[in-house]
Parts: C-alpha cells; sequence; structure tokens
C-alpha cells in the first residue's frame, strides 16, 4: 500500500524521544508497503544530518520552518480558535508539497504521528499542557492554560475524524477515552534498542556516580535537573560525600549550565555516544514532575542494566513495577534516600538491573509494538479508507 507518514519533528537521526518512535514506525511500515514522509525541520542543517532516513523510506517530503517563524505563528494563534502548538508546526508550502503528492500518487492510508500535525490531512499533548500551566509563572501559565483548553477540544474533534487511534501507554488510553469519540484506540508501547544499549557484564568501580541523560533545553528535563540539584543532591552527598552528578545530553540551557557551578555536577552538553557515560552510573535518575507517554530515556537505562530512580510521572509510561524494576519515590527526601540506597548497595545495582533487563525485553519490544502496528494497516479486501488512519 502508499502510505503517508506525517510527522511534527524531523525523525531522523532517532537520538531524541520526539524522534525514535515515528522512525521505527517508519521502517517498520517500510518493509511491507511504500512510505511517504512529510515532516518539519528547524534548519537546513538538521535536514542534511537527517538524510539518511531516504535508507528507509520511498520519498521525503520536508520543509524547513526556522524558530522564528514557528514562533510568530504560535503567538498569532493565542486568540484564535486553533491551538498555538498547532500554528507552531504550520506550514503552507509542507501542506501544498502533500497536496501535490496526493494528487500523484493516491494514498491507501494516512498516518499522523502527533496531533499537532493531523490539519496536514492524535498524541493526548492537551494533559502535558495543563501540567505545564501549573508549573510556570504568569503569563506563560495563562498561556499553557489557554492552549492545553483549546488543544483538548482540537484533540477530541480529530480523534471523532480518524478510523484509528493508538496511543503509548494505558494512561494515555484512559485520557482518549475521556473524549467520548467511538474510534477504536489501541496502545502500542514505545520499545528500545536490545542491542544498542546492551546490558553491561560489570558494574563500575566508583559507586558514587548518578547520571540523567536527556535533551537538555526541553523544559520538563530541566525542571526535572534543577529540582534534583536544589532538593536532592545536598541530602544524598550528605550520606555519600563523594556522589557527583552527570548531567548528559544536547544543548543545555542557561539555567542548566548554571547547574554546573554545583560542586559535584557536570554539564556534559552534545555527546556522540550515551554509553560510555551510562557505563559510569551506579544509578540513573528520572526526577522529573511533568512527564507523559513513555521516558525513553528510563527504557535505555533499564536495557543497558543500570538501575533508575524516577518519579512516579515518570514511571507511570513504564510497564514495570516498583521496587523491583526501578525505584520511585516524590517527595524530596524519599527521592535522595532511594539514590542512597542504590549507591551503597552492589547487590542492589545487581538485582535491579537484572530484573530490568528482563521486564523491558517482555515488556518493550519494538519488533511486538511494531508488528501491531503493521496490523492495522494490513489492506483488507473492501475499499480503502476515505478517512485518515
Amino acid at each position: 500500500m502508499n502510505i503517508l507518514f506525517v510527522c511534527h519533528r524531523f525523525p531522523f537521526p532517532p537520538n531524541r524521544g520526539g524522534k525514535i518512535r515515528p522512525f521505527q514506525m517508519i521502517r517498520r511500515l517500510s518493509e511491507e508497503h511504500s512510505v511517504t514522509v512529510a515532516s518539519l525541520a528547524h534548519t537546513e542543517q538538521e535536514l542534511a544530518e537527517g538524510r539518511g532516513l531516504g535508507e528507509h523510506c520511498d520519498e521525503i517530503i520536508a520543509e524547513v520552518v526556522p524558530n522564528g517563524a514557528r514562533w510568530s505563528r504560535a503567538v498569532g494563534a493565542l486568540l484564535g480558535a486553533k491551538p498555538s502548538s498547532a500554528a507552531y508546526f504550520w506550514s503552507p508550502r509542507l501542506q501544498a508539497r502533500i497536496r501535490a503528492a496526493a494528487a500523484q500518487k493516491r494514498f491507501d492510508v494516512l498516518m499522523v504521528h502527533c496531533a499537532f500535525v493531523a490539519p496536514y490531512v492524535g498524541d493526548i499533548d492537551s494533559r502535558k499542557y495543563f501540567d505545564y500551566a501549573e508549573q510556570r509563572a504568569m503569563p506563560l501559565s495563562w498561556g499553557f492554560r489557554l492552549d492545553g483548553g483549546k488543544l483538548r477540544r482540537f484533540e477530541k474533534q480529530l480523534a471523532a475524524r480518524f478510523d484509528q487511534c493508538t496511543v503509548t501507554t494505558a494512561g494515555e488510553l484512559d485520557e482518549f477515552r475521556k473524549f467520548g469519540v467511538r474510534t477504536p484506540c489501541r496502545v502500542i508501547p514505545n520499545g528500545v534498542d536490545f542491542d544498542y544499549f546492551r546490558f553491561r557484564q560489570a558494574l563500575p568501580d566508583s559507586g558514587s556516580t548518578i547520571v540523567f541523560l536527556g535533551r537538555m533545553d526541553y523544559y520538563p528535563n530541566i525542571d526535572a535537573v534543577s529540582f534534583f540539584v536544589r532538593d536532592c543532591l545536598p541530602l544524598v552527598q550528605r550520606d555519600v560525600p563523594g556522589a557527583r552528578l552527570l548531567i548528559v545530553g544536547s544543548s543545555p540551557s542557561k539555567r542548566v549550565q548554571e547547574l554546573g557551578e554545583t560542586p559535584g555536577v557536570t554539564v556534559t552538553g552534545h555527546v556522540p555516544d550515551v554509553r560510555p557515560f551510562l557505563d559510569q552510573a551506579s544509578v540513573t535518575i528520572a526526577p522529573l514532575r511533568i512527564a507523559r507517554g513513555t521516558q525513553n530515556k528510563i527504557l535505555e537505562c533499564m536495557s543497558a542494566g543500570v538501575p533508575v530512580v524516577s518519579t512516579s510521572p515518570a514511571a507511570k509510561g513504564i510497564q514495570a513495577t516498583p521496587g523491583e524494576h526501578l525505584l520511585v519515590a516524590d517527595d524530596p527526601g524519599d527521592f535522595a534516600a532511594q539514590v542512597v540506597r542504590v549507591l551503597g548497595s552492589r547487590e542492589l545495582q545487581r538485582n535491579l538491573a537484572i530484573a530490568a533487563r528482563r521486564q523491558v525485553e517482555a515488556a518493550h519490544d519494538w519488533q511486538r509494538s511494531l508488528s501491531a502496528l503493521a496490523d492495522l494497516v494490513s489492506p483488507e479486501p473492501a475499499a480503502p479508507a476515505q478517512k485518515p488512519a
């Protein structure tokens, strides 16, 4: 079949959460179908770096929309009915090119990854915007609350127009059901590359290294490491004087860079490969207070056999049992205590690592998840669908 796959972030290289899932979907679908990918890039450099996507699909339709143009459209949409988040990802040129492609090549299936880009022909992101509103100060909190309400209505309207919807977690499925629409929806969990994030065979010699993974210009990650350094790390270092934190991730904001001035904290910036840092870690942390969907950083650490201490919002999207596959705490004192527990016990590190790896192999296998996706778009004897799928 001919499939049009529209996604809000250019999905190659698959080196961050918003790119990994759509890339894996595109790669799997291309094994059996002809896939055309339509997407956006921020810069010509990003588009050039993503050239390798052509090896995994038949055609790419992409437009470069700089940050300035995106924010101008987003701000302009604040007082209108259209969500600013959808305006941020809007490109008239991309829409025109998609329409031209559709006129030339009849698409049997239209797939949209993230509701933000559905207007080109969802993802339950409105709940995340309400979370942002609770965390940010005025006027940002007002903007997020306003856009969250518009996005919620937008998502509900979209869900009714599609033949099939998918979500990443059971929690997102609960949010979807609140829409009250009849469109079928199923959970297709995120997976992890078990060969890339191989289970490490030996624990690190030092028992005092804590690692946080994540893109460091993303607000939930910025808030997470700021919370940990301010409220948790002093408690950890009181009990483990040599404890140090490595913040590993691209594009650290000024706020994150300033955390590097804290004793025991290192901000690496971009690294070509995160695995050497995971090899140093006695424990990894996911202290996110704003988290929706599946945290790929947790899956990657569990796959590599590195113990994880997480907040409950971050752990909610992982099919794992707290206390068995990872440790969970929300209060600063409790979170610090769990980190100290892991740092102080090589036996606990080993037990968590083995249990975590077994669990992600059982519950977060890309091959199994993407087989379910392939089943959704399997051709049937009936005429092709007239609505997006």
